[in-house]
């Protein structure tokens, strides 16, 4: 990766817009602890655990993170009985990484990637689907919700691009475990804060069937949004399913007014396939939390 001094000037301005974002979007669902050069996001109610990162404004805005901070911070989610992790963007925190380590984590890092906003909308990946198939923006009250919430559970259970053995069954089984998690979506995609686009199984008479593959918006702050949760189900990979919708979602970003359009890849090889798309690698995302 290059560094800040080499990056373009629109990189260095997304990957600015992409920390404030970061900072931003956590404090919809919890409330923010300040340990000086850290914050700590702390969920006021309802779903998954929140996480730590570089309090905001990047390095020139605050001293360098120390072993002894993220210490302080570690020894706080514990007596919250919260998982200790941390994320942030590498490029926005160069020190901390070092810190992490010394404390005791282990760092993992995955491609950060952003949609330029000079690139067209990537439309003919959006219907590049297998026939059978049909990719859309899924309503709070779609029927389709439940299995496009846990399809994403199954696919990140199984990483990669082969194709895996969980399937319709495992899936069955899945809508019934996440069905909170669906709920909870269902009242966002409501309150316009998080958007889900799904691939789904179109039946010979037309009416739709489980999803296949899924993704979501977290919600459009300041022009900035991620795109995040893309998966599919392991036994129907390898058809263009996550392309397609990854493709409609920066249509759907891009409709909701975002400038800046960005995901983190989990490993070279998707980023790769983003590429394809036309993402671009602009640095690198890391998440630290100790040694499982």
């Amino acid at each position: 990766m290059t560094s800040d001094k080499e990056q373009p000037t629109w990189a260095r301005e997304a990957l600015a817009r992409i920390d404030r974002y970061q900072d931003a979007l956590p404090r919809r669902a919890g409330r923010a602890e300040d340990f000086g050069p850290l914050t700590l996001f702390v969920r006021r109610d309802g779903g998954g655990p929140l996480h730590a990162r570089p309090s905001p404004g990047g390095a020139a805005a605050r001293r360098a993170v120390r072993a002894a901070d993220v210490e302080r911070v570690r020894d706080r989610q514990r007596a919250l009985g919260v998982p200790e992790v941390f994320e942030w963007v590498a490029e926005s925190a160069p020190e901390l990484r070092e810190a992490a380590e010394e404390a005791g984590l282990t760092v993992q890092e995955r491609p950060l990637l952003v949609f330029p906003a000079d690139v067209p909308t990537p439309f003919a990946a959006a219907g590049a689907v297998p026939a059978g198939i049909s990719v859309r923006t899924v309503a709070a009250d779609d029927p389709r919700l439940a299995s496009a919430v846990a399809v994403a559970h199954l696919a990140f259970a199984e990483l990669g691009t082969h194709v895996g053995t969980a399937g319709a069954a495992e899936l069955a089984v899945a809508v019934r475990v996440y069905a909170p998690e669906t709920a909870r979506t269902a009242g966002q995609i409501r309150a316009g804060t998080k958007t889900v686009v799904a691939a789904v199984e179109v039946t010979a008479g037309g009416r739709a069937g489980g999803a296949l593959s899924s993704g979501m918006l977290p919600g459009v702050i300041d022009g900035c949004t991620e795109i995040s949760a893309v998966g599919t189900l392991p036994a129907a990979r390898r058809r263009g399913l996550a392309g397609a919708v990854t493709a409609r979602l920066v249509a759907e970003a891009r409709e909701l007014g975002a400038r800046t359009v960005f995901l983190g890849a989990t490993d070279e090889t998707v980023a790769r396939v983003y590429g394809r798309l036309g993402f671009r690698r602009v640095g690198t995302f890391l998440e630290a939390e100790p040694a499982r």
